[in-house]
């Protein structure tokens, strides 16, 4: 069993406040350090093609060599140093477990709130942890207060888990679900704009708006669409399950009312975990899916009653946001779009391959969709995987059709141009067969 002193001091790092990179072992430090000096002059743009720096990133993941994992837009592997840390930290548990659990470890939440609150651009007193988007987007819509006849405006290019939410508050309660079907790709923000604000009514009351659509990595203008709604008087909630800990903002710059993602995404923390943001003015509005003394109060905390939860994953998230600082948010989103274009800009010029995601950064990022004519989705998907071991998602929903191919800042442009060769030959193999 490792020594308590050295856990202590870790779950002190991982909740507090540190100086980078406190995580690593001291070999791994030194050589983070060199590194870092010497892409610390870089632009974000220049250091996304700096291959030894993300050499060192590559190193710090533990994903098979073998398997060419291409669907991080499910869900994205941890580094290393969360691992380790959520290992120590559910070792540490099974010592006593109602003592460590509820005594020691659950004391860290308002420190890890603290961090995540500094990523977020917001108060602590504004940001839940829990488990996933789902859970803190459900929260939302099951929270807010409607009747009969209101309308809430969605796309049919939502999330399905909160579409199916809406859709059972439509059941059951009557309120009126306004439809947009979107075209996409689309590289025009007037376009996104439009369409939601032709759909608001008198009666609309809420807007749910997909910060960056799954099925094809579409980002939509969050602000602007807000904006809008907020002028008629109407709410707005954002699903950020694809872009926190990817894209670099602040879910103040949103301009939406209630926010949350999933951080086993793109921050990389442990499998389920989550966060969710209410704007201060807005917690009381909002009424706690599970149980509470307080069910419409004030306080932030009230959405956390979530009985027994995982804090040993919870409490590694601290070390996710560490990690997170190290690479650096304009960074990772520079390098993540770079790996989309290396890899997207080739396939464009094989004949029989359509790339279905804009190539430009305000539009899209790591998630990118693509085709081969003569087959379907389940079959290019099939081939990726069954004859070059790289694994992909098919996507089949209302008007988007295609293979999604999501990279990770761990992966490099040696493994993009395997997605490339495959994709060459399958396409040329279906042209010989048509």
């Amino acid at each position: 069993m490792f020594n308590r002193r050295q856990f202590l001091g870790s779950l002190g790092a991982t909740a507090g406040a540190l100086t980078l990179p406190p995580f690593l072992a001291p070999a791994e430090a030194t050589n983070f350090e060199v590194i870092n000096r010497q892409t610390a002059h870089l632009s974000p743009l220049d250091a996304a093609q700096n291959e030894d720096f993300w050499s060192w990133v590559k190193n710090e993941f533990t994903v098979s060599p073998n398997l060419l994992n291409l669907n991080n837009g499910g869900v994205c592997p941890q580094p290393r140093s969360v691992q380790e840390a959520h290992i120590r930290f559910y070792q540490y548990c099974n010592e006593a477990p109602s003592y460590y659990m509820w005594r020691i470890l659950d004391q860290g939440r308002e420190a890890l709130r603290t961090k995540l609150a500094d990523l977020s651009g917001c108060s602590a007193e504004e940001i839940a942890i829990n488990r996933n988007a789902t859970e803190g987007l459900n929260t939302v819509i099951f929270g807010l207060d409607l009747k009969p006849g209101d309308e809430v405006v969605l796309t049919k290019q939502d999330y399905p888990n909160m579409i199916n939410a809406w859709k059972q508050r439509e059941k059951r309660e009557g309120i009126k679900l306004v439809w947009l079907n979107l075209e996409l790709p689309q590289e025009n923000d007037d376009y996104f704009v439009q369409q939601f604000v032709s759909a608001f009514t008198s009666r609309t009351k809420v807007v749910h708006i997909t910060h960056m659509i799954n099925w094809i990595g579409q980002i939509q203008p969050v602000r602007k669409i807000a904006d809008e709604a907020h002028k008629r008087g109407i709410q707005v909630i954002a699903d950020g399950a694809h872009t926190f800990g990817l894209l670099d903002f602040k879910i103040p710059d949103l301009g939406c009312d209630y926010y949350a993602t999933s951080l086993h995404k793109w921050l990389c923390a442990p499998f389920g975990s989550g966060m969710m943001y209410v704007k201060k003015d807005k917690i009381s509005n909002v009424w706690a899916l599970l149980s509470n003394n307080e069910p419409d109060g004030p306080d932030i905390r009230k959405f956390e009653s979530l009985g027994t939860r995982s804090f040993a994953s919870e409490m590694a998230i601290g070390t996710a946001a560490d990690f997170q600082l190290s690479i650096g948010a304009a960074r990772k989103q520079a390098r993540a779009h770079y790996l989309q274009r290396y890899w997207t800009d080739k396939a464009r010029q094989i004949p029989g391959v359509k790339i279905h995601t804009s190539p430009d950064p305000k539009y899209a990022c790591a998630i990118a969709l693509v085709s081969v004519d003569g087959l379907k989705t389940s079959e290019l998907d099939g081939q990726l995987y069954n004859k070059y071991k790289i694994h992909t998602t098919g996507i089949e929903w209302e008007n988007i059709k295609g293979v999604r191919v999501t990279p990770h800042v761990y992966h490099s442009p040696k493994d993009l141009d395997r997605l490339v060769n495959a994709l060459d030959e399958i396409a040329s193999a279906s042209k010989r067969k048509s």
